[in-house]
C-alpha cells in the first residue's frame, strides 16, 4: 500500500466517530461542530460530560460505548457491507460539503460508485403506469450519459427510475437501516441494487422504517445530486421536501409536467411555477446540466472553507436570552445571532452546549427549536 492508498483516518478514530454519532443528543451538525472545536471524535467524547452540564443538565446523555460500536463495525464485516466514512475517499463529494453531511453512511454494494456525478429522481408512491415508464426511461437515458442515479427505493417512481438505472449504476438511500428491505415487495430490487449499485443508510443497522427518517434521508438523496428530477407529486409529499431541500442545497430542480385534472402533477407543476426547469425528457436535464458553467457548479459543491471554531465564553445572561427567543417553530441561526445581536462564537458555543443536554434540535436550512417541554 501506497502513501496515497492509505486510510484518511486511523482505526481508533473511525471507531470514535460511529461512537459519536450513535451518542444521544448528538446530530451530525453537533458532530461536525464538535468535530471542528476539539479537533477529534476520541476528544470531543471526553468533552461531552463538562458541555452536557453547562447546557443545564445534570444527567450525562448515553455515550455509545466502544464495545457497541464494535458491534456494529463486525455486523457490516459478517454482511459484507462498510461503513464510508466523512472524509474517507468514497464518500460522496457533494454530500461532504453540506452542513449537515452524514458523518458515517453504512453500505452494501460498490462503495466506488458514490463518487460519481449523480442525478436524484424522485416522485409519488401512487404513481400513475405513464409516470413510472417515464421515469424507468428518463433513468435508463441519464445513466447511459455517465450519470449515477439517486433515488429512495420507494415503490412507484422510486423504483422505476432505479430499475431503468440498474445497468448504468444506481443508489438507494434508505431511511432504515441498510440490512432492512423497505417496503418488501421490493426485495429483488434490492438485491438487484446491492448487485449492480449501492445502497445506503446513515442509521445503525436494523433501525425500522420512521416517519422522522425520511426527511433526513430525503436530504442525502438531493446533496449527493448536482439536480433533483421529480416525476408526478402531490402538493404534500416528502418529493417536494426533497425539492426544497435541493433548492437550499443549491442544486437544480426539474419537474415534468403533469395533467391539470391529476393531483400527481400539482405538485410538478407547482415547482414549474415556482422555477424549476420543465422536464420532458432526459435532454431536458441533461443539456442543462452539461451547460452549466464551472463556477455554477463549483458554487453548488463549494469547497470545504476554514470555519473559526474558538470557543467565545458566552456572557453570563446569554443563555437565558437564547432560551426566551427560541420556541418549537424552528428559527435560522443567523436570524437569531442578529436579534440577539451577540457574537456568532458564542451563540453557536451556547447552542451546542443546549443540544447535547437534550434542550435544543436541530433543523434543515441551518435553523434550531427548543425541544417541547422544555
Amino acid at each position: 500500500m501506497s502513501a496515497n492508498d492509505e486510510p484518511f483516518l486511523s482505526d481508533k478514530e473511525r471507531l470514535d466517530r460511529l461512537r459519536l454519532i450513535r451518542s444521544q443528543h448528538v446530530g451530525p451538525v453537533t458532530f461536525h461542530q464538535l468535530l471542528g472545536r476539539f479537533g477529534s471524535a476520541t476528544a470531543a467524547i471526553d468533552a461531552l460530560p463538562d458541555l452536557v452540564r453547562r447546557g443545564g443538565r445534570t444527567k450525562l446523555p448515553k455515550i455509545c460505548s466502544t464495545g457497541k460500536a464494535s458491534r456494529e463495525m463486525e455486523f457490516y464485516a459478517k454482511s459484507c457491507g462498510q461503513v464510508v466514512f466523512w472524509g474517507d475517499r468514497d464518500y460522496p463529494p457533494r454530500l461532504s460539503v453540506l452542513v449537515d453531511a452524514p458523518p458515517v453512511l453504512s453500505l452494501y454494494g460498490h462503495a466506488p460508485l458514490l463518487k460519481k456525478k449523480s442525478v436524484a429522481i424522485v416522485g409519488a408512491r401512487n404513481a400513475s403506469s405513464n409516470g413510472c415508464q417515464f421515469a424507468k426511461e428518463i433513468s435508463a437515458a441519464i445513466g447511459d450519459a455517465g450519470y449515477l442515479v439517486v433515488s429512495g427505493m420507494a415503490r412507484g417512481i422510486d423504483a422505476a427510475a432505479h430499475h431503468g438505472a440498474l445497468e448504468s449504476g444506481t443508489v438507494a438511500v434508505l431511511g432504515c437501516g441498510v440490512d432492512v428491505i423497505y417496503p418488501h415487495h421490493n426485495a429483488n430490487l434490492y438485491g438487484s441494487i446491492i448487485e449492480l449499485g449501492a445502497v445506503v443508510s446513515e442509521v445503525p443497522p436494523g433501525t425500522q422504517p420512521a416517519a422522522r427518517h425520511f426527511p433526513r434521508r430525503n436530504r442525502i438523496i438531493s446533496g449527493m445530486a448536482r439536480g433533483v428530477v421529480v416525476v408526478e407529486a402531490s402538493l404534500r409529499s416528502g418529493s417536494l421536501i426533497t425539492a426544497r431541500l435541493a433548492g437550499e442545497q443549491g442544486r437544480e430542480v426539474f419537474a415534468v409536467p403533469g395533467a391539470a385534472a391529476d393531483p400527481r402533477g400539482r405538485g410538478t407543476n407547482s415547482l414549474i411555477r415556482d422555477g424549476a426547469v420543465l422536464t420532458e425528457s432526459a435532454n431536458d436535464v441533461l443539456s442543462f446540466l452539461d451547460n452549466l458553467p464551472q463556477d455554477a457548479l463549483a458554487a453548488a459543491c463549494p469547497e470545504k472553507q476554514d470555519i473559526d471554531y474558538t470557543v467565545i465564553e458566552p456572557p453570563a445572561d446569554l443563555r437565558d436570552s437564547i432560551l426566551s427567543a427560541l420556541g418549537p417553530a424552528p428559527t435560522p441561526r443567523d436570524n437569531l445571532i442578529r436579534q440577539l445581536d451577540a457574537p456568532a462564537g458564542a451563540v453557536s458555543t451556547v447552542l451546542l452546549e443546549l443540544e447535547l443536554a437534550g434542550r435544543l434540535e436541530n433543523h434543515p436550512g441551518n435553523a434550531v427549536s427548543l425541544v417541547a417541554g422544555d
